[in-house]
């Protein structure tokens, strides 16, 4: 059985239509349903009823995007696509045990160990009647990274869904649609939280938090919470529109928002949204080895209104990285959204739905595939749905269901200029069994109906919130592999902090400044210790790597006593210029400040250091691809880099195998044509055969019944016809013959074209590249700065807060 042609998705096996009474699709056909890779990008809507088979359908979707390369985000509100996770190469019974629910087990009669030795054996049964085996398993495994992030909670990897509110990089803020777009994605999921209209042109508490990040990140400052609630008392603007602030915005209400943000900050769950890793797409589709990633995003443990606020944001955020690639016509990933009721609706406008008509208008021309699910048709907008070119149609519950599915159908194959069959679809549509689909897509000739094959994941249902844990404790990546830079770590009572007391004093040329403390520091005893902040600017020049650039760096380095001969030896690169205050925002005792670090002379000295340090540690990376000509820009990770070039073979290749595809269509549709033709004249010999016998039959009766009754007279007719009847069987061999030759001329034409059909897969094999990002060979080169051009801001005292616990353990507060 060979599925595994590149480009194409196995997805399961064709079924022949019933009879013509509108019966269900009866019998298997010879041929694999291989669904097109670059189809996606045109996207895709599954639509059945419960036990349709539709999350197989999707599971198997997903599995072999993973395969074929492909990283995809998946937003799971029900909690069973973590059955990703659940990839058993050796299916054994123990394997399948863990999840197993015992309930179902004891209505069944059985014991766990026993419904999973049950399981197991279902499992292997089915992957072999669909024509896969472990080595299939195990090259899922291989080819992607399976991750499990749960938004708002710790059950499994902690998701940073409100970012700091940082400046974007340069390149963003010059762009002002693209800022304006990143400005209204955090406001509009801030005020989703409040519960507030997040209208952008309509809402007052819209606007002004828009003007407020959009000043702060003009003048490239950073905006904490905290100071976000203080602007929104007092702007540093007077004037919003052509209307003073107080007149568009009078203080009593602005203090009602202020108050509402402050409460929301204040609630121990909202936390759970400021910690883990960013909400970076790019991170969030590739392992940090550069492996293609399923990113499940399991929402099943939030509140209606979080799950939306979530999903709005992820959408915006899917859209800003998307615009940053460069186009093209290879599918590059996915976006996978299960049970998208009432994200989508036909009336109403939820701030889900106008980043999702973005994504279905615009993804197609970035490559980027949205495939969607649902099994409530009617409560879906069926114009936004036109833009999918392929639909997966299971068995629906009502007939209300399936005219809003015919309706909907009937939109995207008229966008498309795709013909039509109301009738036949519907009469399809009418006989699907469970796991029986009913596909069509614009860039077929026809609509196919197939058998799902079986999913590669056991498909074990919702996990619970301790089944999820128990995954991200097995195979989870700490969130310090993703982050930026790591945070100091939590460390027991040092002396410093025993001896913590008032603020010391300091030479009046030393500069002082306060990072302030995050939300919920105060539950500790709050201890401000001493560390250098230095902040650069690096000109990294080379001809020959195309590059010319000022780049910018900022280090955080703790001063102990004593401090070492280079205190910036271990020092924090962060990830932007963090806001200072001249005082402390939160009142708190000081750890003791070195000798050294007191006087200001040293300050000259360490920013001497500073220059060396940066010159010796901070090099550009740049990554090359022989064979592509490719290099790496500034500032771009391995991994990224090795996705991009992962991309562009996957672009050759699907381009290679869309030559060959038109120079062997003609051959292939010929012989087609021919074997339609030689299988109709099997049939007419066949039929002219049975009509010779029949008559053969009828006159040999006749024959014998007048030699037996017939008079005298008429004996002599009989024998005649006797005569003819021996004749009439000599015609009847040769038909028979005839039959047997037609029937050879079809297996001959059968034979030719799998010969055909084997050549043209051979070609495409031989023409296959690596496409597992780990096997692409890069090669590496420097770009140290130029020591003439790296320039040092003065170097500042910061005061870092930490949190002492009772216990004696400090953590850091910022």
């Amino acid at each position: 059985m060979n599925y595994e042609q590149l480009g194409s998705f196995y997805l399961g096996r064709v079924l022949k239509p019933g009879s013509a009474s509108g019966g269900a699709a009866a019998e298997a056909g010879e041929g694999l349903l291989l669904y097109d890779s670059k189809d996606l990008t045109t996207h895709a809507l599954c639509v059945g009823m419960t036990g349709s088979g539709k999350t197989g359908l999707c599971v198997s979707l997903l599995e072999e995007a993973a395969i074929d390369g492909i990283p995809a985000l998946v937003i799971d509100p029900k909690g069973d696509l973590a059955n990703l996770r659940l990839n058993f190469p050796q299916l054994r019974p123990k394997d399948f045990e863990p999840w197993i629910d015992p309930g179902e087990a004891l209505r069944r009669g059985e014991t766990v160990s026993e419904a999973a030795r049950r399981t197991a054996g279902l499992w292997r049964n089915g992957l072999a009647e669909s024509g896969q085996g472990p080595e299939r398993l195990e090259r899922l495994a291989a080819a992607a990274e399976v991750a499990i992030y749960t938004p708002g909670s710790r059950a499994g990897r902690p998701l940073r869904v409100l970012p700091a509110l940082d400046p974007p990089p340069a390149a963003l803020r010059d762009d002002p649609d693209a800022l304006g777009d990143r400005v209204a994605a955090i406001v509009s999921g801030l005020l989703a939280l409040l519960d507030v209209d997040a209208d952008p042109i309509s809402s007052r508490e819209h606007i002004l938090l828009s003007n407020l990040l959009d000043h702060a990140w003009r003048e490239g400052r950073s905006v904490d919470f905290a100071g976000l609630v203080a602007a929104i008392q007092a702007p540093p603007f007077e004037r919003l529109g052509v209307l003073d602030l107080e007149s568009f915005f009078p203080a009593r209400d602005r203090q009602a928002l202020a108050l509402r943000l402050n409460g929301l900050l204040a609630s121990p769950s909202f936390a759970a949204w400021l910690d883990g890793e960013p909400l970076d797409v790019a991170r969030l589709l590739r392992a940090p080895d550069g492996r293609p990633r399923i990113c499940v995003l399991s929402i099943a443990h939030l509140g209606d209104r979080e799950r939306m606020f979530f999903v709005s944001q992820l959408l915006n955020e899917v859209i800003l990285w998307m615009r940053g690639q460069a186009g093209t016509s290879s599918l590059r990933a996915l976006l996978y959204m299960d049970e998208i009721y009432g994200y989508f609706p036909p009336v109403a406008n939820p701030p889900s739905k106008a980043p999702m008509l973005t994504l279905l208008k615009q993804a197609r021309a970035f490559g980027v595939g949205v495939v969607l699910s649902t099994q409530n048709p009617v409560d879906l907008d069926y114009k936004g749905l036109a833009n999918c070119g392929t639909w997966f149609l299971g068995r629906l519950q009502t007939e209300r269901d399936k005219a809003r599915v015919l309706d909907g159908l009937e939109g995207a194959s008229a966008i498309s200029g795709a013909a039509f069959a109301r009738g036949e679809i519907d009469r399809l549509l009418s006989a699907l069994g469970k796991r029986v689909f009913l596909m069509s897509n614009v860039h077929d000739d026809r609509p196919e109906l197939f058998r799902t094959r079986w999913a590669l994941s056991y498909l074990a249902g919702p996990l619970t919130r301790e089944q999820i844990q128990r995954l991200a404790r097995e195979g989870a990546a700490t969130a310090s592999e993703l982050a930026p830079a790591p945070a100091p770590a939590a460390e027991p009572l040092t002396g410093r902090d025993a001896a913590a007391a008032d603020r010391p004093l300091l030479s009046p040329g030393v500069p002082e400044r306060f990072l302030a403390p995050k939300l919920g520091a105060e539950r500790g005893v709050l201890v401000y210790r001493p560390a250098l902040l230095g902040h650069a600017r690096l000109h990294y020049a080379n001809a020959s790597a195309d590059v010319d650039r000022w780049e910018e760096r900022t280090l955080l380095a703790p001063l102990r006593e004593p401090v070492g001969a280079d205190p910036w030896e271990g020092a924090t690169r962060l990830a932007a210029r963090p806001s200072l205050a001249l005082e402390p925002a939160v009142p708190g005792k000081f750890a003791p400040v070195p000798s050294l670090a007191a006087r200001e002379k040293s300050y000259a000295s360490w920013s001497k250091k500073l220059a060396s340090n940066l010159y010796r540690t901070e090099p550009l990376v740049l990554h090359r691809h022989r064979k592509l000509r490719r290099t790496s820009t500034p500032g771009q990770s391995e991994a990224d880099f090795r996705a991009g070039i992962q991309h562009a073979l996957r672009e050759q290749r699907d381009l290679r195998v869309e030559k060959l595809r038109k120079r062997y269509a003609p051959k292939l549709a010929r012989l087609e044509d021919r074997i339609r033709r030689a299988e109709r004249r099997v049939e007419v010999q066949r039929e002219q055969h049975q009509e010779k016998k029949l008559a053969a039959a009828v006159s040999l009766g006749a024959t014998v019944l007048g030699a037996l009754f017939g008079r005298r007279a008429r004996s002599i007719g009989t024998v005649g016809r006797a005569a003819s009847t021996a004749r009439s069987a000599s015609r009847i061999g040769s038909e028979k013959a005839d039959v047997k030759r037609a029937a050879a001329r079809v297996t001959d034409l059968r034979h030719e074209l799998r010969n055909l059909s084997d050549e043209f897969e051979d070609a495409v094999a031989e023409m296959e590249a690596p496409l597992d990002a780990a096997d692409i060979e890069l090669e590496e080169k420097l770009v140290r700065p130029r020591k003439a051009d790296v320039e040092i801001e003065p170097l500042v005292l910061v005061w870092t807060p930490w949190s002492v616990s009772p216990e004696g353990i400090a953590e850091p507060a910022y």
